[in-house]
């Protein structure tokens, strides 16, 4: 398989202007080290996704991995889900992403087929799905899109269907927010970034992430018809929701 293991020194210089933060290149290059080393627990998520994909699955259907990167999520569902005649469509709107995903994807030793797809999420049809997967990838929805997306995810849907829902979220009061935040800085410290990387990223995140509570996501799945809405993973302020139609 072929994996970049660049590391991420993006942010590593000062900057006179930070730029916002896209999935451009530079990003793709060092994709892999840059959210192993930025995302706590991710490492283990990805198998966990790839576990629950494969509970349920149903026969011939879809799973969807919404803003599929470089193919972790897909990765995953191609190990796990063994229920006959399913496909994966796995959709990212960069295509220098979609670009090193297909390498990747190409060179990984079969599984479900897949069908990658350049295209915006908030596009993309959903049809005949049993799993949809948004791994850190809602939170850079714009906010006035965000019900209408989910609200087509769960038509989309078959009876008994999943949406995994990862995320970076806020919490209330304001003192447990501040403290995660604080947790999740030192973890960045303990894989090797400095305060001016933390900094530098932080800022050209701002107005392109923009993360919400547990409760607003559960609120608005509850508003699209979802049956249930729990919380089944958090590292920090990194959790992952499971929503079940």
């Amino acid at each position: 398989m072929i994996v970049s293991t660049a590391q991420d020194t993006i942010y590593a210089a000062e900057k006179t202007e930070v730029n916002p933060f896209e999935f451009d290149e530079d990003v793709v290059a060092v994709f892999p080290d840059m959210i192993a080393r930025s995302v706590p627990g991710y490492k283990l998520l990805l198998p966990l996704i790839g576990q629950i994909a494969g509970r349920y699955a149903q026969p011939h259907s879809r799973c969807y991995d919404l803003g599929c990167s470089l193919g972790a999520v897909t990765l995953a569902l191609r190990q796990q889900v063994k229920q006959p005649g399913c496909r994966i469509t796995a959709v990212d709107n960069s295509s220098a992403m979609i670009e090193q995903c297909r390498q990747i994807l190409a060179h990984s030793g079969g599984g479900l087929p897949v069908d990658l797809v350049e295209a915006d999420i908030c596009q993309i049809p959903i049809n005949q799905a049993s799993v949809v997967v948004l791994n850190f990838t809602f939170q850079f929805v714009p906010p006035a899109q965000r019900d209408t997306l989910i609200q087509r995810i769960y038509d989309g849907l078959l009876p008994g269907g999943v949406l995994i829902l990862s995320e970076k979220v806020i919490f209330e009061p304001t003192a447990l927010d501040d403290l995660l935040v604080t947790l999740h800085h030192d973890f960045k410290r303990a894989n090797g970034y400095s305060d001016l990387e933390i900094s530098q990223k932080r800022t050209a995140l701002e107005n392109v992430l923009i993360s919400e509570t547990v409760p607003q996501h559960q609120a608005r799945l509850r508003q699209a018809g979802f049956a249930s809405a729990d919380l089944w993973f958090q590292a920090f302020n990194f959790v992952s929701l499971l929503a079940i139609k």
